[in-house]
């Protein structure tokens, strides 16, 4: 058994690809908030292949970590000289085990904000990105304004207050730069939202105009913020995934990561400066929108159609729901008939072909995603992913029966009790609200559609609401399968 460090990848299988270049001359040129699975699954790996091929040495990456439980992540990287191994998954139980060097630092904001703000005031800083969440930009669902009184921004915003949040750091660190006479860094979110470049914007220059009006005018002006979506699934790394390496390569890795072979990188070409992620394989654009509606469209909110009706009807893995026929043809029903009509043409891409590939990637039996990651934070995850296909398609006359019984299962999920009377833990950053919610459902059926602060006027649109009841009526008389079995009934095959 081979401990990951750097002083021990000479030691490692031979089956183990290992960084090709000397890590020592790697420098940072970009900070990043949020070191998750997907974010070293995904920008780290890009940034490593073009680091394997002799450039971007200047574009290593600094993470940060700003909330406590990023803690375990500071120290896992640390103990292994900021080094993991990336696993990709094959269908056919091939591992793919890769380490990964373009992180060459980890800084924890709670500890040291100061090394943080000067980190990102360093001249050879020139991109910091994001991978917050959803929910992490302080955005109200369905006013598209910043949170002014949530009370963390309240305490960043006081007098001579040392910044502990996402906004309260960059935004000194920018002041910093601009006081220097330095350009401002690029800001990218990779996070999925619809319009994460411009989402991401209001919010910064919303907060840096509370500190001070002619800042956020400064922000709004002079800061770029590139929109971009990002793909590709990754699981949580469970102690099983660490026991398999082992086993497997006899890597002793703390927080390997796992994931599919498929990945997809496409970025509004918006920035400052920028490696040259064209080499390897981002997709530079000058108008995401259409990648990016695809994919929250037709990926993320699949996987919300997906979540809640599967794990009523007793799956626990994604891919066990979406290897059963009648899950697929409801994704795909779902997809064809609902969401890509409120789509644009997507340059290059076959959305048909796109739409049956999304089955095939749900189906990968190797990855072992769970359901209760996808039904996490779903108050974050369908204002943003399926209301706006309700919307565009009550607007324009477009079908909804399949999007409403997707919210209405979210609703049945939410009562925190399965079909067999087992509890469900909702994790989500409003459970106690929309569980509240959720358990009056059966004697006022509209009750989780009133919250307002989620769902807006949905209540009132009678074309809805008529859909959404059938099915929420379904569910609690027959159960999510049998809700499902109906639903497709009456449609045509759609493989």
């Amino acid at each position: 058994m081979v401990a990951l460090s750097a002083s021990n990848l000479a030691a490692l299988a031979p089956e183990v690809a290992v960084p090709g270049y000397d890590r020592g001359q790697v420098s940072v040129g970009i900070v990043h908030f949020g070191v998750g699975g997907f974010h070293r699954a995904h920008q780290a790996m890009y940034l490593d292949r073009l680091m394997n091929d002799g450039a971007a040495l200047d574009w290593g990456i600094c993470g940060v970590g700003v909330l406590p439980g990023d803690r375990r992540m500071a120290d896992a990287l640390a103990a292994q000289d900021y080094l993991y191994t990336l696993i990709v998954k094959h269908p056919d139980g091939a591992w793919e085990p890769r380490v990964i060097g373009s992180i060459v630092d980890y800084l924890f904001a709670p500890e040291s904000p100061e090394a943080v703000i000067e980190r990102m005031a360093d001249p050879r800083t020139r991109i910091v990105s994001l991978t917050v969440t959803e929910g992490g930009y302080n955005i109200h669902a369905v006013t598209g304004e910043f949170d002014s009184e949530a009370p963390a921004v309240r305490r960043d915003l006081e007098p001579g207050a040392v910044p502990s949040t996402t906004f309260g750091l960059i935004t000194e660190a920018l002041v910093r730069r601009r006081d220097r006479g330095l350009a401002p860094f690029t800001v990218l979110s990779c996070d999925n939202i619809q319009g994460n470049g411009d989402v991401t914007r209001r919010a910064f220059a919303a907060f840096a105009r509370l500190r001070d009006p002619a800042l956020g005018e400064w922000v709004e002006r002079e800061v770029g913020f590139p929109s971009s979506m990002v793909d590709r699934i990754t699981p949580v790394t469970t102690d099983a995934d660490r026991a398999e390496l082992a086993a497997r390569f006899g890597v002793e890795d703390q927080w390997p990561v796992v994931c599919e072979p498929f990945t997809q990188w496409v970025a509004e070409d918006r920035f400052a400066a920028r490696p040259p992620l064209q080499d390897a394989g981002v997709q530079l654009v000058a108008d995401v929108e259409p990648y990016e509606l695809m994919k929250l469209r037709l990926l993320n909110a699949g996987h919300q159609a997906l979540c809640y009706f599967g794990y009523l009807s007793g799956y626990r893995l994604v891919h066990e729901a979406a290897q059963d026929p009648l899950f697929a043809d409801f994704l795909l029903a779902y997809m064809r008939a609902e969401a890509t009509p409120t789509l644009r043409p997507v340059p290059g891409i076959d959305l048909r072909g796109y739409q049956a590939k999304l089955i095939e990637r749900f189906s990968n039996d190797q990855v072992r995603d769970t359901i209760a990651r996808l039904c996490a934070e779903s108050s974050d995850r369908i204002p943003k992913w399926v209301l706006p296909v309700i919307r565009e398609n009550l607007a324009t006359g477009g079908e909804i029966t399949l999007a409403a019984a997707v919210v209405a299962s979210w609703a049945r999920y939410a009562e925190g009790v399965d079909e067999d009377g087992n509890p469900i833990q909702v994790v989500d950053r409003l459970a106690d609200t929309v569980t509240a919610a959720a358990r009056q459902q059966r004697r006022d059926p509209l009750a989780f559609l009133r919250n307002r602060e989620l769902f807006d006027d949905l209540v009132e649109q009678e074309r809805f609401t008529a859909a959404y009841l059938a099915a929420l009526e379904s569910l609690h008389d027959r159960g999510a399968r049998k809700t499902l079995e109906a639903l497709m009934a009456e449609r045509r095959p759609t493989r």
